[in-house]
């Protein structure tokens, strides 16, 4: 039976429809009108007055939820990651690692490649981001740095290898040895490599770039502090019109000021909303594991201890909200930033990030008040938050 959505808007790649009728069979869309002048087709309706519509947004960057890390891998842990991200409008995501022991790396790549693409769990896992070990001592952030280690094409490999070719994006600092040629190898296997964690000065952003890095990660964290005299990393991820760029949008990571900033160098087509969310996303305050590490929460924000960040608690329906009240973008196209330019950035867009017939109904309902207050994955409703 097809099912026939009707809502105030609907927003596609490069435009927004008002009075929008979606037609789903299969879980897939089949067609896309507009209500006038339209008579409704037969089937399962669903109407969304006063709302919106947009793609379910996609995470390519976040650890975990509801006290669970995705490096435990597990059917539990990824059932429960994946169903409290659809509640909060994600249909998609890259499950993300963090520095640890190479052999729990490993481990974890190797258990994760099991749910690659299944939708038996929720938001699917489209492929793995890993943040660390290439990192740099000096801007480790709450990765420990006993576990830090230098990038090689060989240790590279092996995880590659462990995730059977799963592993979609790399978090890297650019002036480590050998880093750039790591770079190399792994864009040539279709890896996109995002400089980060890093100190590097500008001309070693620059190198990481030539050796093919195609984002940053999480921007202004955990980066060599911008000097008008010797700009660094943040001057190369600021200018470089090619660039994408990552930006956690909870207020404790990146002041407003700093958000309309990067909005500014980056625009509609480079932007990238991320959650960094780990465990403790949709849980109330309290200690909570990240890696090997204690995490404190307090009043939703995680910290190792009063000046270090860990990850954050958001979620990505409310970066999204924070990000349209922050820099007074429309919700259309803040919604872009974590849909259709993170699925062109990971490569998934034919797949993601973009509501288009033939295209996955994975869909989120916004109100006007701008919050998404419902998800379809594959055209079924997965619950109000």
């Amino acid at each position: 039976m097809q099912t026939i959505l009707t809502a105030a808007r609907l927003v596609v790649p490069d435009d927004v429809i008002e009075n929008p009728v979606v037609t789903i069979e299969d879980g897939v869309i089949a067609k896309i009108t507009s209500r006038a002048g339209t008579e409704l087709p037969p089937g399962r309706h669903l109407d969304f007055a006063g709302s919106t519509l947009i793609p379910a947004l996609f995470d390519v960057h976040m650890h975990g939820g509801m006290d669970h890390d995705v490096m435990e891998a597990t059917p539990e842990a990824i059932t429960a990651i994946g169903h409290f991200l659809a509640r909060n409008g994600v249909g998609s995501y890259l499950a993300t690692t963090m520095t640890a022991p190479t052999d729990a790396i490993l481990k974890s790549l190797d258990g994760l490649a099991r749910f690659i693409g299944s939708r038996d769990h929720g938001a699917r896992p489209l492929g793995i981001h890993i943040e660390g070990p290439f990192l740099s001592p000096h801007k480790r952030g709450c990765h420990p740095e006993n576990l830090l280690q230098t990038p090689t094409v060989a240790l590279f490999d092996s995880m590659w290898q462990a995730s059977q070719g799963n592993i979609r994006l790399m978090t890297i600092a650019p002036e480590l040895p050998n880093a750039p040629e790591v770079i190399a190898h792994a864009t040539s296997l279709g890896v996109r490599c995002s400089i980060g964690h890093s100190n590097a000065v500008e001309a070693e952003a620059k190198a990481g770039v030539r050796a093919g890095a195609f984002s940053a990660t999480h921007t202004f964290n955990a980066m060599r502090t911008f000097d008008h005299k010797a700009s660094g990393i943040l001057g190369e991820v600021l200018s470089n019109d090619n660039l994408f760029a990552e930006l956690i949008c909870d207020g404790f990571h990146v002041d407003p000021a700093a958000v309309n900033i990067w909005w500014r160098c980056k625009g509609p087509d480079r932007a990238i909303l991320i959650t960094d969310a780990m465990s403790a996303a949709g849980m109330p305050d309290g200690n909570y594991k990240l890696g090997e590490l204690v995490v404190s929460v307090k009043g939703g924000k995680a910290e190792i201890d009063e000046h270090t960040l860990a990850g954050s608690t958001l979620t990505l329906n409310r970066g999204v909200k924070n990000f349209a009240e922050f820099t007074g973008a429309p919700i259309e196209q803040a919604a872009r930033l974590a849909s259709r330019n993170p699925a062109r950035m990971a490569g998934f867009d034919t797949e993601t990030g973009s509501l288009a017939v033939g295209r996955a109904a994975d869909i989120a309902v916004i109100n006007g008040k701008n919050d998404i207050v419902e998800t379809l994955l594959a055209g079924e409703r997965v619950g109000a938050k």
